[in-house]
């Protein structure tokens, strides 16, 4: 045993020695047939001085191959088809040996007979191929009756595309994981009462709870990546009634390397029932302004700027810059991206934005090239008890990176801003409406592209409800909602960034980008989601409580005022605003008014000079309130392109 590799176990040890077995019993077989089980003494002799002719480089090729790098148990095409080649690999080289009457075949006196040559190659296959499948059936056979063994899992796999197809694979060779898949599921009529492997397509969606009971299943296994929220929800809807554990594959905007593994199954979540269709991004044009330059990020530790990154990464620049205030989360991302299979060049800086000195330092010695500015306050009642924090961050920190990069000649400049800039009615919407104005007024005196990119709440933000009313639940409930009526637009935090990079890639300077942010989920749906995900019945175990809005908040959000209009790009996710600058002389003004009350701490002066600004201009602008349930419903395109009356009020 000290003679092989420590890296051979005594499983491979004994795959090879029944090989070698296997493969003498295939050569004496050819003997038998080729003299018709009279097999003279002269040809025994031939036999035993020829076997080791054919067992060492055939146990040599299937090592080469990586036949011992196989369990038999799992032995599919892929391990039949590596036998093949290393089988009809060896035989081609005895051939030619034979016919160049080469002495290595000549063995007694007499030459190897082609046709025991050809005979050895079949049944050598044949038998080799028979030992594997037969152990692979004796495993198959084990795992039908496990169904009596409460400690594995019986699944079934909805879906038999190529997405299933691979969870199925990669769940066959891991047995450890205590699932054994007994069957799929498909909507696809070609597939049904079809076989894949040894399973096979017993019916459509409509049937799953009816082969949950008949199949006496355990788990359901979700593996659609592009299924609509809709279908997701009917199928977790059934599994629940049938009282049986769900496991999803992520959607596709979670899956942007493009891998799918069993590893990522996971259990639905609230991010599955949005109703998102899946982002077509122009990955040249992304490309074009990213690749090999130097890209700043701020706010990189935040929910957004953290995605940024790891998007960005993707098409891979010169160099990221991670810049942002808190030293955990700037730590946190910095060790993720270390971990990636091919790193990039990143450098973590902790600093301020609203300082001019710390951020003049980082751009004198990383030269940006792009810059990305994800850094703000977005928590809208915090703002309203911290006003100066709002200005000095959202405003004065906008102005410093946005001048920085225009001193600078940064090429590309891309603000991230919110629905809550439109007729502002909170401190956060107006202070971004005026990081909005700044970038606005610059893109009209620099050569720097500067964009802004609006859209709603994604899900999963540190801002996010969800973490809240997690804990609520822990603790027994009852969930706080603000309003019965309250609606919200909503995006997958991958998707959003997904179109943050599109925009950019589309802008000119001076644009707001809006994004398609579909319909407006009603929050108390999601928080009676969220209550049966957690295995309980909203209103029975888990009680609801309206509390009123909070400082600040809007019963319905807005994404563009009409005064802005509205056109298409080409991507269909993604439209873009005609924006309506100030005066340069106004916007001037109102920055040094700003900075005065920030100085003499007049809270009340601020939020009037807040209000007039948004009021004067957001002229004509609308809002969805009031406006019937018609309007109410429109999704997408629609919904922003809806015009009525407007209303500012801080």
């Amino acid at each position: 045993m000290r003679s092989f590799s420590p890296y051979i176990s005594w499983m491979r040890i004994l795959q090879i020695v029944l090989d070698a077995g296997l493969v003498t019993i295939g050569l004496f077989a050819a003997y038998m047939l080729r003299f018709e089980g009279h097999v003279e003494s002269t040809y025994l002799k031939q036999f035993a001085e020829i076997l080791p002719i054919f067992v060492l480089p055939r146990l040599l090729a299937f090592w080469g191959f990586g036949v011992y790098r196989r369990l038999w148990r799992y032995t599919g095409l892929t391990e039949v088809m590596e036998l093949c080649a290393a089988t009809l690999s060896v035989t081609a080289i005895i051939l030619t040996a034979r016919a160049l009457s080469l002495p290595l075949v000549k063995v007694q006196g007499h030459f190897l007979s082609y046709s025991i040559i050809l005979i050895e190659a079949g049944l050598t296959f044949l038998i080799l191929t028979a030992s594997r499948v037969l152990r692979r059936l004796q495993t198959e056979h084990k795992q039908r009756r496990h169904w009596r063994q409460p400690v594995r899992r019986r699944a079934l796999l909805v879906g038999a595309g190529d997405a299933g197809l691979m969870v199925l694979k990669e769940l066959n060779q891991r047995s450890d994981l205590g699932v054994d898949v007994v069957g799929l599921i498909d909507d696809d009529p070609s597939k049904i009462k079809k076989r894949i492997g040894n399973l096979t397509v017993f019916g459509n969606s409509s049937q799953l709870g009816q082969l949950i009971e008949n199949l006496f299943i355990d788990q359901v296994i979700i593996a659609m990546p592009s299924a609509p929220a809709q279908e997701i929800r009917r199928i977790v809807d059934i599994c629940r009634t049938a009282e049986v554990e769900t496991r999803i594959l992520p959607g596709l905007f979670e899956l942007i390397n493009g891998r799918v593994s069993v590893n990522q199954l996971r259990e639905v979540s609230l991010e599955d029932l949005l109703g998102r269709d899946p982002v077509q991004l122009d990955s040249q044009s992304i490309s074009s302004y990213i690749q090999g330059r130097v890209v700043l990020v701020t706010g990189a530790g935040g929910s957004i700027g953290s995605e940024l990154c790891r998007q960005i990464a993707r098409f891979e620049p010169k160099q990221i810059v991670l810049l942002g205030k808190g030293e955990n989360s700037i730590f946190s991302i910095q060790q993720e991206l270390s971990r990636l299979p091919e790193p990039v060049n990143f450098s973590p800086v902790i600093a301020d934005i609203r300082d001019p000195l710390a951020m003049g330092r980082v751009f004198d010695k990383f030269k940006p090239e792009v810059v990305f500015h994800a850094a703000a306050h977005k928590h809208v009642p915090l703002m309203e008890l911290n006003v100066f924090e709002a200005i000095n961050n959202n405003v004065f920190g906008t102005q410093v990176v946005a001048e920085l990069s225009n001193q600078y000649n940064v090429q590309k400049f891309v603000l991230v801003s919110s629905d809550k800039a439109v007729n502002p009615t909170s401190v956060m919407g107006a202070t971004k409406r005026m990081a909005e104005l700044i970038i606005q007024d610059l893109s009209l005196r620099s050569q720097t592209q500067y964009v802004a990119v609006r859209f709603g709440n994604v899900l999963a933000s540190r801002g996010s409800v969800i973490p809240l009313w997690k804990q609520q639940i822990a603790n027994g409930g009852p969930i706080t909602v603000t309003h019965p009526d309250v609606t919200r637009y909503f995006m997958l935090i991958p998707e959003a960034v997904q179109l943050i990079l599109q925009a950019g890639a589309f802008g000119s300077g001076g644009e707001i980008f809006v994004l398609d942010m579909g319909k407006p989920v009603k929050i108390v749906d999601l928080a009676n989601d969220l209550i049966r995900f957690s295995g309980l019945r909203p209103g029975q175990d888990i009680k609801i409580e309206f509390v009123g809005l909070r400082p600040g908040e809007k019963l319905y959000e807005e994404l563009l005022a009409a005064a802005e209009g509205l056109d298409r790009t080409a991507n269909e996710k993604i439209f873009v605003g005609r924006p309506q600058p100030l005066e340069p002389e106004q916007l001037c003004s109102a920055l040094i008014d700003f900075r005065l009350f920030v100085q003499q701490g007049d809270e009340t002066a601020i939020r009037h000079s807040l209000d007039a600004l948004a009021s004067g201009t957001t002229v004509a602008a609308f809002t969805v309130e009031g406006m019937g349930a018609d309007i109410k419903n429109l999704e997408g395109a629609d919904a922003i392109a809806a015009v009525g009356k407007g209303r500012s009020t801080l």
